[in-house]
């Protein structure tokens, strides 16, 4: 039977949108406290009423302890409201806590950013790489106000709102939505864009919880977009350190395919211990929900928990390997492509021709000219030689080049044979 709204008793309001309310409130069948989002739906558009269909699709899809939880959707027809019940989070949203740092001039502990940064890009990870192997997720609108607390300030990522599912036949989205302030520079210039840009997004965040003020700031939307597209910004804080400043730096790369992925991310050595951590409570509640077959299992004297997380981590391992193969075989096209291209630029160098069709970079002949009865020849060089050093150089240089773009090739080709060495081992043990 389908929830109705007076199965819950409202307790407060949260806050307040264009469209409706976010309220706390208890499910009186069993006590518990959760908040609803209490949607007007009938004076929606058709495309707007489609979001809402795919925000409610999309939160029921995406189940990762990170991730805010959704719980269950009522429709009430009379009034055209949906109202959306979501897992409450009592410690607020990052904004608020911001805020209040900034109020009492105090700065967050680095181990409190490291484990949002932790706790975030696992729940892009699932967003960006569904377990479930469902479509890629973009959140794109990342912000402060957007990620919750809950009573052991654990990250919660939620309002799914302006997310879009990226089907399997196209990896680029071209919608222009979001806050500017964590814009990217390719939302900005209208630019198609990838899961990359939710990255840009999270080091603006980073930025905010260290300096407690975003990395582009402007008094209007053009000046703003201008500052994001120079990106230029201070460094955070010297209390922070370098490794935390270097890792922001390159997710606040202008160029898309400069920032690290979600993976590189979690494998940087800043985190690798709060990743194991976030991991093994991850195995571990899903442990707890499976908790009669385990204790089957314990009662049978079989290990099965340590049998389980060496699965699991095998699994992880192999997955990890896949994706660098995967991201190997792009750079190896990339390299291709640019080895491609200084060939061309070779061949044009030394080609094109002048008005005498002479080939620059090469000596060229000289005729014998007679001038009447005389019989005096006149040696006349049909171009003059005096470029010629500088146009050698020009093709030495460019040579030089295609063969160290030759040898970066041949150095991705051995270390992708060597990864999918390792992940054919790893399949054997399994």
């Amino acid at each position: 039977m389908p929830s109705r709204p007076e199965d819950y008793d409202v307790l407060l309001t949260i806050g307040a949108g264009s469209y409706g309310r976010c309220q706390k409130i208890r499910r009186k069948a069993d006590g518990k406290v959760l908040v609803w989002k209490e949607l007007d739906y009938g004076s929606m558009t058709e495309s707007e009423k489609q979001m809402l269909v795919s925000e409610v699709n999309l939160l029921r899809e995406l189940k990762h302890p990170n991730i805010v939880r959704y719980y269950d959707r009522i429709i009430d027809r009379t009034n055209t409201t949906l109202y959306i019940v979501m897992e409450y989070c009592e410690g607020g949203d990052l904004s608020t806590l911001i805020a209040k740092s900034t109020k009492e001039r105090h700065y967050l502990e680095e181990i409190f950013v490291l484990r949002v940064l932790t706790q975030l890009t696992l729940a892009l990870k699932e967003c960006h790489r569904r377990s479930d192997g469902g479509h890629t997720v973009l959140h794109r609108d990342l912000k402060p106000a957007n990620i919750f607390l809950d009573g052991k300030r654990n990250v919660k990522l939620g309002d799914f709102g302006l997310a879009r599912i990226l089907h399997h036949d196209t990896s680029f989205a071209k919608t222009f939505v979001g806050t500017p302030y964590y814009m990217s520079p390719e939302q900005i210039n209208r630019m198609s864009y990838n899961e990359k840009s939710d990255i840009w997004s999270l080091g603006c965040l980073l930025y905010e919880l260290c300096a407690l003020s975003p990395p582009f700031t402007a008094f209007n939307q053009k000046e703003l977009a201008e500052k994001i597209r120079e990106g230029k910004f201070r460094r955070i804080p010297y209390r922070y350190s370098d490794q935390l400043n270097e890792l922001i730096t390159k997710m606040l790369n202008l160029k898309d395919y400069c920032r690290p992925s979600v993976e590189e991310i979690l494998q940087n050595p800043l985190i690798t211990d709060l990743v194991s951590e976030e991991q093994g409570r991850i195995l571990e509640r899903k442990g707890r929900r499976s908790g009669e077959h385990d204790k089957v299992e314990r009662l049978s004297g079989t290990p099965a928990n340590e049998l389980k997380l060496k699965e699991q981590q095998l699994q992880e391992r192999e997955k990890a390997l896949k994706e660098r193969e995967f991201r190997l075989e792009q750079r190896e096209r990339e390299l291709c492509v640019r080895e491609r291209l200084a060939e061309d630029k070779l061949a044009r160098s030394v080609l094109v021709t002048y008005d005498g069709d002479v080939l620059p970079g090469f000596p060229t002949r000289k005729k014998k000219v007679q001038f009447g009865d005389e019989g005096k020849e006149n040696e006349q060089s049909v171009d003059s030689l005096e470029n010629f050093p500088l146009s050698k150089q020009k093709g030495y240089n460019l040579k030089k080049r295609l063969y160290a773009a030759n040898l970066r090739a041949q150095a991705l080709c051995e270390l992708e044979k060597h990864y999918q060495l390792k992940s054919h081992q790893l399949l054997g043990m399994r």
